[in-house]
């Protein structure tokens, strides 16, 4: 997976509470074990009317946030059922940093290997950067992962606790099979002693 290191980028804000996998991918959009191609349909009934076009008032469809690649939402985002399908999809539309006041803990995990970075803060300073974000194109922030920083569009600094170890993963872009495939020689030490012994 991509390495995360730092992150300048418009923010989107989501200040919705409860906001479940199925509302970040709903269930009809699961046919597949691709990552990729999922999305277009991210937060689908939030963005689009029946007829398929787009919900103007939606954020993630405003010119100012198309491209915003971290978004601020609400408390317990990422709650519901635990399908991978919804970190995949954030990705695939470009999200790559997610700041809410708490996570889901299966979603919290299932992000996190995939390349996501997931902070939680306190509601104030979510509050805060919900503000921030509300003022547009010209108001980037800037995530600084090794520093656990975040840099508001006026300067201010809010520092954020990360686990170490995914915080490891995520800065050297390892998933479940890179940590795997980071201990090769080991694996093929030992697989060269067993061939021994039954031999």
């Amino acid at each position: 997976m991509e390495k995360f290191n730092t992150l300048t980028s418009v923010a989107a804000p989501l200040p919705l509470i409860n906001v479940d996998t199925d509302m970040i991918i709903p269930a009809r959009f699961l046919k597949t074990i691709k990552r990729t191609g999922l999305g277009a349909d991210l937060f689908s009934t939030l963005r689009f009317n029946q007829d398929g076009t787009e919900r103007e008032e939606f954020v993630l469809n405003k010119p100012a946030f198309r491209n915003s690649e971290i978004l601020i939402a609400g408390k317990n985002f990422g709650c519901g059922s635990s399908r991978e399908h919804a970190p995949w999809a954030l990705l695939d539309f470009g999200i790559k940093c997610v700041i809410a006041p708490s996570f889901a803990d299966i979603f919290y995990n299932n992000s996190s290997k995939n390349g996501i970075l997931l902070i939680k803060l306190p509601q104030e300073q979510i509050d805060k950067l919900t503000e921030d974000a509300e003022l547009g194109a010209n108001a980037t922030m800037t995530i600084n992962l090794e520093a656990q920083e975040i840099t508001g569009p006026d300067g201010d600094i809010i520092k954020f606790e990360v686990d170490s170890f995914k915080k490891h993963c995520l800065m050297n872009g390892l998933d479940d099979i890179g940590l795997t495939m980071a201990k090769s020689d080991k694996i093929a030490a030992f697989e060269a002693r067993q061939n021994i012994i039954v031999a």
